[in-house]
């Protein structure tokens, strides 16, 4: 389950991130659940859905999409309640326990539904400009995650997100692909070499990324 201080330092590290793209983030209000509905689209890619053919599940990219759709779930919330990461804390555990949603007139059942059609679910929830985190969470039990990888991951996902608005993302100067593997794929090797329970995972990772990404081609 998650806890209390993780939802807080995950909502925390949003913001900072938000703000460093853009210091006017709230003001702005950029169109999060719409990030949700691309991301949800690519989560279904990295499953396989094209019944013509064989396809198999890239479950640990799978995994990845669902850290980057957390990101914008995070920052949906924190634009909902203005900021205050109280509030939006409290939002994710008043609704984390859910178990099904309304939506169109139907009612649908997270244990009812198979990992496709929960994600199809999150896509159309986020086209109506709504998010599920009790949907979320049935969807991380899908992909074999708990909430304490996903919180390691997150914090990951987020360095690396860091990491690249540092090396030009914004400005078109950064380099997605190195030696032919796209970073979030350097980011699952590197994560695994190091401690994610130590107080200094966030700046090792870094530091591991740097290293690897300034003798790459």
């Amino acid at each position: 389950m998650l806890q209390a201080n993780q939802a807080q330092i995950m909502l925390q590290l949003q913001d900072k991130m938000n703000a460093k793209v853009n210091p006017e983030w709230l003001t702005t209000r950029s169109p999060f659940l719409r990030a949700v509905i691309i991301e949800g689209a690519e989560a279904i890619e990295h499953h396989g859905w094209k019944w013509w053919k064989k396809q198999d599940c890239d479950l640990a990219q799978l995994q990845m999409e669902l850290v980057d759709i957390w990101h914008f779930i995070l920052s949906e919330l924190l634009l909902q309640a203005e900021g205050d990461q109280q509030q939006a804390q409290a939002a994710i555990f008043t609704d984390i326990d859910q178990q099904s949603v309304q939506f169109d007139g139907q009612d649908y059942h997270f244990a009812e539904l198979g990992l496709l059609h929960k994600l199809e679910l999150l896509i159309g929830l986020a086209a109506a400009k709504r998010c599920s985190i009790g949907l979320f969470s049935a969807l991380l039990v899908d992909c074999q995650m708990s909430w304490l990888e996903l919180y390691q991951q997150y914090v990951s996902k987020n360095v690396l997100n860091f990491f690249r608005q540092d090396n030009g993302y914004k400005q078109g100067t950064y380099r997605k692909t190195w030696d032919g593997r796209e970073d979030n794929e350097h980011l699952v090797d590197l994560m695994t070499q190091l401690d994610a329970s130590a107080d200094s995972f966030q700046d090792d990772l870094y530091q591991a990324l740097h290293q690897r990404y300034a003798v790459s081609k």
